[in-house]
């Protein structure tokens, strides 16, 4: 707790105490409205200075104005312990509010507390030194210790250890790493010594890119935000015109046209009640507050969006859709079969990694990690590689052909046909096809489980874009259950098909499109929601998204429209909440059936309920 609302709740204790004292002392005479302005002076000196300032700006309706006439009018009408009460609850409003903002934003700070203060380099004499971690440049080998956090994005070049990535993620499992690997600053290091070259400047490093964009999350409104703002500025001018035909009117009707006592001391009464129950504060705090506890729910989970009209939109979503490569697989050719062996799968396998085993190509790497043993180059012999076909070697004495079927048609031979999608690699040993391995990007394993939530979410379709071939869009479609596919689309073909989806929408339906590369940005950008993947995800997509998933699960897009949905209907619930007590009072009030307590319920208590109630988007599950 803050020094300020330290003191805050200290006024609080001690006004209530007096307030308590007297009530109970019950004292009397003219003297007494003195007693009663101590504690209200103590309790409410910021909310009447605050509508001074505000009547000096010229700028005087809002809600310390409103408090300040009413509470005012009541010790002029002699009601001093419901002037002290109004401000005592009106202030205990404001701490719960207070207080629930700081948590909600403390917790935030705490999560993406992920930036280390320095980086450990060589200090050229075997040693390491601290330095700054602005200063290391890329290509920089840094070494990072057991229980320290990763400073800067770079590849692990020597160690193995185990990395705890819940504040990027929100994922609990830790995960290995090793030589090769792609680490990301903010993660923690929780085992072993390992030595990391970096490969990004600090600034544009992982856990940087996040606390940017955590701090301009706040910057955009949502529409809900900016009606309760505009609201708020005609609403509280009329409830103050209000308030004044009501003190004023009645009396005169009664003494002019009636011949009746004018009681302009009830009247009065009754408009200053009329006044602390049309204060707007519920809806002035609850609504912002709900959608600042929402982008901090959500970053617990993961998931960074940065803006609450982005929470807004998300909750519309009716349409989403997908990148495949990187999105809904893993982006990494891998084998997944080796079929039509004539040698047995080993040692075909065995075959074509030896003849592969110069080559950078992805393919070729593939078949290497396939075949996951130590490869003695010396077994290869007068390595041939034909652009667009493939490489021809000399393996074991054997003349060896890896590659396409333009390759095997070039050299005559007939191949097996492969009816699973992917990219077949032909292999022809001494002039006969020997079989061949089937190359494919594997589906994630919880992609089919994202598609099938969205559409229990009611997502009346979902759609895969890819610039891969049709068959390979076509079985990835298959198998999660994806509504449509459109394949062998370039960038701007899938912006354009991403239009034609918009403007097919109906009224208030929106289109998210989730993706993580380059070539994804466009459309990210286009979409009415853009969700980038945060951890492998292009600088490019992670700056052109609305929202980023702090790993590459896109089971996270379907948990982001569910608690975006939550926090909206925690919104409505307040703002109908708010209104239809408020109104309910004003009428009572007005009618003179309720008096100041129904106000300060109407008024205070309204608003403590809101806002706890708010509080459910940043803890719910």
């Amino acid at each position: 707790m803050e020094k300020e609302q330290k003191t805050t709740l200290l006024r609080i204790i001690a006004a209530g105490l007096m307030l308590g004292a007297l009530l109970l002392a019950r004292p009397s005479g003219k003297f007494v409205i003195f007693l009663y302005l101590i504690p209200y002076v103590t309790i409410g000196y910021d909310i009447l200075l605050e509508a001074f300032e505000g009547l000096k700006a010229r700028e005087p309706f809002d809600e310390c104005f409103l408090m300040a006439v009413a509470t005012i009018g009541a010790l002029l009408l002699g009601e001093y312990a419901e002037a002290v009460a109004v401000m005592l609850f009106y202030q205990v409003g404001e701490f719960f509010q207070d207080y629930a903002v700081d948590r909600s934003r403390d917790s935030i700070t705490e999560l993406m507390d992920i930036r280390p203060d320095y980086a450990s380099v060589d200090d050229g004499t075997g040693g390491t030194k601290r330095v700054a971690p602005d200063s290391v440049a890329v290509g920089t080998v840094i070494t990072v210790l057991p229980g320290e956090k990763i400073p800067i994005d770079g590849v692990i070049t020597e160690g193995a250890t185990t990395l705890d990535t819940a504040a990027l993620t929100g994922e609990s499992l830790p995960r290995d790493a090793a030589v090769g690997d792609e680490v990301i600053s903010g993660a923690v290091n929780l085992s072993g010594l390992i030595k990391v070259r970096t490969t990004k400047a600090f600034g544009q490093s992982t856990a940087s890119r996040i606390l940017e964009l955590v701090e301009s999350a706040g910057e955009r409104k949502a529409r809900s935000e900016d009606f309760i703002t505009k609201f708020a500025r005609i609403y509280t001018p009329a409830v103050c015109g209000g308030a004044l035909a009501l003190a004023v009117l009645p009396p005169l009707v009664r003494s002019v046209f009636l011949g009746l006592p004018a009681d302009f001391s009830v009247w009065v009464y009754r408009a200053l009640t009329f006044l602390v129950v049309s204060c707007p504060c519920a809806l002035v705090v609850s609504i912002p507050l709900t959608f600042f506890a929402g982008i901090g729910g959500a970053g617990r989970a993961g998931i960074l969006i940065k803006g609450a009209s982005f929470v807004e939109t998300l909750a519309r979503v009716r349409y989403v859709v997908f990148d495949k490569t990187g999105t809904m697989t893993h982006g990494v050719f891998e084998v997944s079969g080796v079929h039509h062996s004539t040698l047995g799968d080993e040692a075909l396998l065995e075959t074509a990694a030896l003849a592969e085993s110069g080559s950078n190509h992805p393919i070729s790497q593939s078949i290497r990690r396939a075949y996951g043993k130590t490869i003695d180059k010396s077994r290869v012999k007068d390595v041939q590689e034909i652009s667009g076909h493939g490489i021809k070697a000399v393996v074991d004495g054997r003349a060896v052909a890896v590659g396409n079927r333009r390759l095997m048609e070039s050299l005559g031979l007939v191949c097996a046909d492969c009816h699973e999608a992917g990219t077949v690699v032909h292999v022809a040993i001494d002039g006969a096809y020997a079989g061949h391995i089937l190359v494919a990007d594997r589906v994630k394993p919880n992609a089919r489980e994202t598609v099938a939530a969205l559409k229990r979410l009611g997502v009346r379709e979902t759609v895969m874009f890819t610039g891969d071939r049709a068959s390979v869009g076509d079985q990835v479609a298959r198998e999660l259950g994806i509504d449509r596919v459109e394949s062998e689309l370039l960038p701007d073909e899938k912006v354009a098909r991403l239009e034609g989806l918009l403007g097919a929408c109906a009224p208030g339906e929106k289109v998210a499109f989730v993706g993580d590369g380059v070539n994804d940005a466009p459309s990210l950008s286009r979409a009415d929601v853009g969700v980038a993947m945060g951890a492998l995800g292009s600088d490019a997509a992670i700056e052109a998204a609305d929202v980023v998933l702090m790993d590459d699960d896109a089971m996270k897009t379907a948990r982001a429209i569910r608690l975006s949905r939550r926090c909206l209907r925690i919104v409505y619930e307040n703002i109908g909440f708010a209104i239809g007590v408020k109104l309910l009072c004003l009428a009572l009030c007005a009618a003179g059936v309720a008096g100041m307590s129904a106000a300060i319920f109407a008024d205070v208590g309204v608003m403590v309920l809101a806002v706890l109630n708010a509080m459910r988007a940043f803890y719910g599950k």
